[in-house]
């Protein structure tokens, strides 16, 4: 022995410096007996919860974009079809002068062109001037008809 007294509570300090930390946060394990017990992510799992979850929101959202587009798609075949009717009657002789929010029958005749009428098809006698019956319309205010019923 040398003589030399050896500081227990120096000793205990030095032992607790090089086993603990001062941020133990930072460690990737728990730093003493009663910490609670870290486990790494299987950061495999993790991303494919994410990019499931992503998949299904995009989905969703693509499918919305999809009924939206449908509906426009609907939207613009239906002024095509006003614009269509539109330029037969205004090419269709008409004896009288079509007043906004009105209903109006237009017809075919036997030689192929077209007449306005205020007369319904039901509602003609035995003499009929047509061959047949193209649509019941309604002129709107912007000068296009709305087509309320259509012979199909």
């Amino acid at each position: 022995m040398t003589g030399k007294k050896i500081d227990v509570n120096k000793l205990d300090l030095e032992l607790m410096k090089e086993k603990t930390t001062e941020n133990p946060g930072t460690l990737p394990y728990a730093h003493h007996s009663g910490s609670a017990l870290i486990k790494p992510e299987d950061k495999g799992k993790i991303t494919g919860r994410a990019v499931a979850a992503m998949h299904s929101q995009t989905d969703m959202q693509m499918a919305q974009i999809y009924e939206q587009m449908r509906l426009l798609a609907d939207q613009a075949k239906k002024i095509q079809a006003r614009v269509a009717v539109s330029e037969r009657i205004y090419q269709a002789s008409i004896a009288f002068e079509p007043l906004i929010n009105h209903t109006y029958f237009l017809y075919q005749k036997p030689d192929g062109t077209d007449f306005l009428s205020m007369i319904a098809p039901e509602e003609w006698g035995r003499k009929k001037e047509w061959a047949s019956f193209v649509a019941e319309i309604k002129l709107l205010a912007d000068h296009t008809w709305e087509i309320l019923r259509e012979n199909v």
